[in-house]
């Protein structure tokens, strides 16, 4: 008889375990995957796979504008909220089959409900509606990859605000809206209600949005998104929400008000560790909440792994999926492996989008104290043919004394699909020599990366 039921029980179906429990199964394991809501998780099922769709939907109304520009004569377009949810969820179920599908193909077992931890080797599926996978499991291995969820502030009336999550599922289109937060979700849903026509307000406690990232980056886009026509107040908060006749009435710290149909905080996202019963196995959490991990995902207790955003490492579906590759291929292939987390590239939906590698110049001087800056402001030929006022922003940050590009950073079209071929250059540790020896492809956006010979002055910052 078995010592276990399996050799890895892994607890969530998001991106990062479904990745580890494949390829363990692959190996010969016996894998069971515990999932309680849809296997996808946020990624697929409620985040950027069902963003994406609604940030595509939301372009429309810039490309119908830029379709004017070029001769086109475009009449009234109407915009039909209902069949898109529609079709967005028909999608969505059919990336989340072939989640499903990949598990079993790989010989992994899929157990519908909730999991929680009894002890180091055994783990309960609480009972679920329509499921019959309820009852205790052992197994030689833990895996935890149930990721994160939204987190809203507590004050007067934060109850009649939503999340991203409901987000994807309003009833009805709001005619105005007000996005609580000034992280990348914050910023792309402000730019997706925007696109689609919403009367839309951005509100955020701190001084200047996306923090973390490039300052130049932050302006730049800030300034963007007040031309796109998005109201972006800076350094207040919520007092209170109450709910009037018209909508929802906000009060802020500063006491300015404003009324909406709509709230939705996006103010950030906690590792989702409730009722999992680490206490009882010891499995240290730090400040954040989030799940101790070292190089190889290995938690504090014996027999227990945690990958994915509720270890809040860099919380990207890519990475979870490149952990959970790393830790199957360290316990299930003797072949240690780390994923590398330095240098990982990503980008921000927004309008206009954001793609981002290595360091912010601010963290650059930090570093390595003397640095060479490189950078650019410029209207695209697009935008300049019809008299658009877009304007986009590149900028590379290279340390000083060995010449090796740092940072890339890209605001303006396309700017997500530059930047990942960007990453491959900054993350092999090209110097900014080698990257001048490469021949630009004209005409394009992009080119603007490798012809920059100029370093940059502030004081000498104009307008084109």
């Amino acid at each position: 008889m078995a010592e276990y039921d399996f050799d890895l029980f892994v607890i969530g179906a998001g991106s990062g375990g479904v990745r580890a429990a494949r390829l363990a199964a692959m190996s010969g394991a016996k894998v069971a995957v515990a999932e309680e809501y849809r296997v996808g998780g946020t990624c697929v099922i409620r985040g950027c796979v069902p963003k994406k769709f609604m940030v595509y939907a939301s372009e429309v109304t810039s490309q119908l504008k830029t379709a004017k520009g070029y001769g086109w004569t475009i009449g009234e377009a109407q915009f039909d909220w209902k069949g898109f949810l529609h079709d967005k969820d028909v999608e969505i179920a059919r990336l989340s089959g072939i989640y499903v599908t990949n598990l079993q193909k790989a010989g992994a077992h899929l157990l519908h409900g909730r999991a929680q931890i009894v002890d180091k080797h055994t783990v309960e599926v609480l009972p679920k509606e329509g499921s019959k996978d309820a009852g205790r499991y052992t197994a030689r291995k833990i895996l935890i990859a149930t990721g994160g969820r939204p987190w809203k502030p507590d004050f007067p009336g934060a109850e009649l605000g939503i999340t991203s999550d409901q987000a994807f599922h309003l009833p009805t289109l709001p005619k105005r809206v007000m996005v609580v937060g000034g992280g990348y979700i914050a910023v792309e849903f402000a730019s997706i209600f925007n696109g689609l026509g919403v009367q839309t307000t951005l509100l955020y406690r701190g001084a200047n949005i996306l923090r973390g990232f490039d300052d130049d980056v932050r302006m730049h886009l800030a300034e963007e998104l007040e031309k796109r026509g998005i109201k972006v107040v800076l350094g207040c908060a919520h007092k209170s929400i109450e709910k009037t006749d018209d909508g929802l009435l906000s009060t802020l710290s500063n006491d300015l008000t404003f009324e909406t149909d709509a709230v939705m905080f996006a103010t950030g996202r906690d590792p989702y560790v409730e009722g999992l019963g680490l206490d009882k196995v010891g499995v240290k959490l730090n400040d954040r909440g989030a799940i101790v991990v070292d190089e190889q995902s290995k938690t504090t207790a014996d027999n227990i792994w945690a990958v994915g955003d509720v270890t809040d490492r860099i919380n990207l579906t890519p990475v979870a999926i490149r952990e959970g590759a790393a830790f199957a291929q360290t316990e299930f292939y003797d072949n240690p492996t780390s994923f590398d987390h330095d240098m990982v590239a990503s980008a921000v939906f927004s309008q206009p989008p954001v793609g981002t590698v290595g360091m912010t110049e601010a963290e650059a001087r930090h570093e390595f104290g003397k640095v060479d800056i490189y950078r650019a402001v410029f209207r695209p030929m697009k935008s300049v043919f019809y008299g658009g006022q877009d304007r986009c922003l590149m900028k590379l940050v290279v340390k000083q004394d060995d010449q090796k590009v740092v940072g890339v950073h890209v605001v303006g079209p396309d700017s997500p699909e530059i930047i990942q071929m960007a990453a491959i250059a900054v993350k092999l540790g090209v110097t900014k020599p080698q990257w001048d020896s490469t021949c630009a492809v004209h005409p394009t956006l992009a080119e603007e990366l490798v012809t920059m010979r100029e370093k940059y002055v502030p004081s000498e910052m104009g307008t084109v």
